[in-house]
């Protein structure tokens, strides 16, 4: 059987976009344009993700500030949406990028650094054909455009090679696999997101196909029914883990009614770090190993993304 085409048109597009360019004003999630007249110089990060994108298109050293929950810059202050707002401008930014969570949350954080002249820009690119222009985007406000295509043609490559693996596996012979995101609620991940992007490019199948989306986010709800209607199906239960679902391989066999899972029966649990799948970063190419690793661990290794 042929590979999925989406998959396929995304590795193509992905060489595509890295010789484009974001024009004119910068438009960001909650609508508000930004002019980018030159290049940010002090900027204060407040979603890890966009840390470590500026970190790797070479704009570490335009980072004056990161979020509370941040460790990628060990000597910068760290502040949070949370903070009064004077403490976020006696750091002199002249950007701050946030998230839609982060405006929909503090509306006033937003507001008073915008009367006080400071550009705020708030992105998170939901699925992965949101992402490279994602990249060029963050590339323009810092001035590295040039290295945020890099980036792109990077990504491109590894995860070509990586879908090279993967045709190797035959259709019959691909891992069915629930994703989990969030254990407490029963919470998959929504089909298109980042993360289900992750499993299918690492040969998995998704069991939860017909998850629903929740409001506009990466997480889709689905249930113990739902899951446990498919128990004879799922030969791997994968989980993210981190802050936002901090779970065991014991907290999963232990579910009552997960005994019925084949995945459970056969001890297929396996965790990942939410980091590298969940994050618009080219962390991305390493979870999609990480993943082919679990599912086929008797094929040849993927390289990661060459740095």
């Amino acid at each position: 059987m042929k590979e999925k085409k989406p998959i396929l048109l995304i590795v193509l597009l992905l060489l595509v976009h890295a010789g484009a360019v974001v024009a004119g004003p910068i438009v960001d999630a909650d609508g508000r344009v930004t002019v980018v007249g030159k290049p940010f110089a002090r900027i204060i990060s407040l979603y890890p993700a966009h840390t470590r994108n500026l970190i790797d298109m070479g704009a570490a050293n335009q980072i004056v500030a990161v979020g509370r929950s941040d460790h990628q810059m060990k000597d910068l202050p760290r502040v949070s949406f949370r903070d009064d707002p004077e403490r976020l401008l006696a750091l002199r930014p002249d950007l701050v990028l946030i998230r839609p969570m982060i405006s929909r949350a503090y509306p006033q954080l937003v507001s008073r650094l915008v009367r006080s002249g400071v550009a705020v820009v708030s992105l998170q690119p939901s699925a992965v054909d949101e992402l490279f222009r994602y990249w060029q985007t963050l590339g323009k406000l810092s001035g590295h455009e040039q290295e945020a295509k890099k980036m792109i043609t990077r990504f491109g490559r590894g995860l070509a090679e990586i879908r090279r693996q993967v045709r190797q596996i035959p259709q019959a012979g691909r891992k069915r696999v629930y994703f989990e995101s969030i254990h407490k609620r029963m919470k998959t991940f929504a089909p298109g997101s980042m993360a289900i992007f992750v499993l299918e490019s690492a040969g998995g199948i998704n069991v939860a196909a017909d998850a629903r989306q929740v409001r506009k986010t990466n997480i889709a709800a689905y249930g113990k029914e739902h899951i446990l209607a498919k128990a004879n199906e799922i030969d791997v239960f994968l989980a993210q883990k981190g802050r936002m679902n901090p779970v065991t391989v014991e907290m999963i066999k232990n579910e009552p009614g997960f005994q019925l899972i084949k995945a459970v029966k056969n001890n297929q649990i396996y965790l990942v770090d939410e980091k590298l799948v969940s994050r618009p970063t080219l962390g991305l190419l390493d979870g999609i190993s990480r993943v082919f690793d679990i599912l086929y661990p008797q094929k040849e290794r993927a390289g990661g993304d060459g740095r």
